[in-house]
């Protein structure tokens, strides 16, 4: 139990630490490093980094995410305008090709289909809906196929992680099946987790990566 309370207490303290979150409107429940996050905000953007900024307090293994977007009246934007804002971000970013992702909008949720040479792309487009005012969510369906040919290198995996100086690589194993990468082991935090699969995605040629890392903590 005080391992819950200790852990909860971390997870406050990050939270208020950010100065664009009103933490008096999130619950934040502990139970074996799982944490639940409960309440509201006033834009997806917040919402993401309601969840982003949990993750990466030590101890924290998994993230259970119920925060809602809540707008006021003065706030509330039509799907129509939204979906407008949406295909004018992409049209005037010039890492995304124009006229591949396909938009829609349904009750404030966005929707994005397509397909895309490199994985900083579909992030890219994710990031640019992510900010736009009156999003409720998004749901990036957005899949990589790249024209490259060449196979792609284990080794060359494991060495860009072993580069990386926040992630102890020992514990990580790479399987490669054509064109999708797979991660096995151990990490140490979230944040390790998740860049560790950053790192397999900006590797030349790669289509899916399955991460199965798990999250374990020194005691």
């Amino acid at each position: 139990m005080k391992a819950n309370s200790d852990l909860q207490e971390k997870v406050l303290k990050a939270l208020h630490w950010e100065p664009t979150l009103d933490t008096s409107q999130i619950g934040v429940m502990v139970d074996n490093g799982i944490v639940l996050l409960t309440g509201f905000v006033d834009s997806y953007a917040k919402k993401l980094k309601v969840e982003a900024t949990v993750k990466n307090v030590k101890g924290v293994k998994a993230v259970v995410e119920k925060v809602e977007v809540r707008f006021g009246i003065e706030d509330e934007i039509s799907d129509s305008e939204i979906a407008r804002e949406v295909v004018n971000a992409l049209k005037w970013n010039w890492e995304i090709p124009n006229d591949v992702i396909k938009v829609k909008v349904e009750n404030n949720w966005v929707t994005l289909e397509g397909q895309l040479q490199w994985n900083y792309q579909r992030e890219t487009a994710q990031k640019l809906v992510d900010n736009l005012v009156g999003v409720r969510g998004v749901n990036n369906k957005l899949t990589i196929k790249t024209e490259l040919h060449d196979k792609i290198e284990k080794d060359l995996i494991l060495a860009a992680i072993a580069r990386d100086w926040s992630i102890n690589d020992d514990e990580i194993d790479v399987t490669v099946l054509d064109k999708n990468v797979t991660l096995t082991g151990l990490v140490h935090s979230l944040y390790q987790k998740h860049q560790a699969e950053k790192i397999v995605w900006s590797t030349p040629g790669v289509w899916y990566v399955d991460n199965n890392l798990e999250v374990g903590f020194d005691d």
